[in-house]
């Protein structure tokens, strides 16, 4: 399944959980309300955010009420102000309610991760530095947080277990040697990306006789750093990882062909995979910065048909941000 079938399949399902969880049965108390009562409300920023969940509040009042209207005022991805307002809801008072919460759940939580991403890319504009996010997302959540980081400016790396090597410690130690289980990984799917990590650089020079797609420089210091980009091949990306936070990144400002790792999902910024090295074995894989026109004709017609900007916003910052570092 492609990456856009398999969100917009992971929206739907996401809006169905949250809501069966919170309103089981049937939410008693907006039962106090007259049935008929109209409303509409407001959602506004308490802080500066980064907004993401856009199509996820689209589909819980899609699901809730065909009669609920969201007018979106900004897009997945836009930069809010403090106390602004960036959507309205119209429809009855019982529907607003009982859909609140699931709906702010989620514009709270992807929102916070495209923010925090978008915090700390900030540091490395301009350098050709990429920030990557991790698999350490909250359960359940992992497509959607994903999503969140392009939205923030971040680099997605593995999607899952499935989708690329990245061969670690324990790989290493359980195939015999680092060249071992390259060459173990490239018999066993030579189409896919491979990431090996390394924890010196001895290790990095052993690793390099293998030509991997990308090598993770784990917990290096700086200097370091320095000295394994400077002899990095142009056919090998180099990331690291471990005790990345915003004062080490200002610090290793000015590496070039290098990606650097947050320890969590949510602590990067907008774009794309950051996948696979230069080699013509393994092209790069890319994600759309927002939901793409291929992902909203997707959800068109279920999705969110009150919704009069919703997906389409996404049109206006839409396109690719994967580019290959060099």
């Amino acid at each position: 399944m492609d990456y856009q079938t398999a969100l917009a399949e992971e929206i739907r399902a996401c809006a169905a959980r949250l809501l069966a969880e919170d309103v089981g049965a049937g939410d008693i108390t907006a039962q106090l309300i007259p049935e008929n009562q109209w409303a509409t409300a407001k959602v506004i920023t308490r802080e500066p955010a980064v907004l993401c969940g856009v199509a996820w509040v689209d589909e819980i009042f899609r699901r809730l009420d065909s009669r609920v209207t969201l007018r979106w005022q900004a897009a997945d991805g836009d930069t809010l102000d403090a106390e602004q307002c960036f959507l309205e809801i119209e429809g009855p008072a019982r529907s607003l309610l009982t859909g609140e919460r699931a709906a702010l759940n989620m514009l709270q939580t992807l929102s916070a991760t495209a923010t925090a991403t978008r915090r700390y890319v900030d540091l490395i504009e301009g350098t050709g530095v990429r920030l990557l996010d991790t698999r350490k997302t909250l359960p359940g959540m992992r497509l959607a947080q994903k999503y969140a980081v392009t939205c923030g400016g971040g680099h997605n790396h593995r999607i899952g277990l499935w989708d690329a090597f990245l061969i670690k410690e324990n790989h290493i130690l359980a195939a015999g040697s680092i060249a071992a289980a390259i060459q173990k990984a490239r018999t066993l799917a030579p189409e896919l990306r491979l990431e090996i990590e390394v924890e010196s650089l001895a290790e990095l020079d052993e690793a390099l006789q293998e030509a991997p797609d990308w090598i993770m420089l784990d917990n290096f210091s700086l200097r370091d750093l320095h000295l394994a980009v400077a002899n990095r091949p142009a056919n090998v990306l180099f990331e690291a990882s471990g005790g990345i936070d915003g004062d080490r990144l200002v610090q290793g400002n000015g590496f070039a062909g290098f990606c650097l790792r947050r320890p969590e999902c949510g602590e990067d910024r907008r774009g794309a995979w950051c996948l696979g090295s230069q080699s013509s074995r393994q092209p790069p894989l890319r994600m759309p910065r927002c939901l793409s026109r291929a992902l909203r004709r997707e959800l068109e017609g279920g999705l969110c048909p009150n919704s009069d900007r919703g997906l389409r916003g996404c049109e206006e910052g839409g396109g690719e941000a994967a580019s290959q570092l060099d």
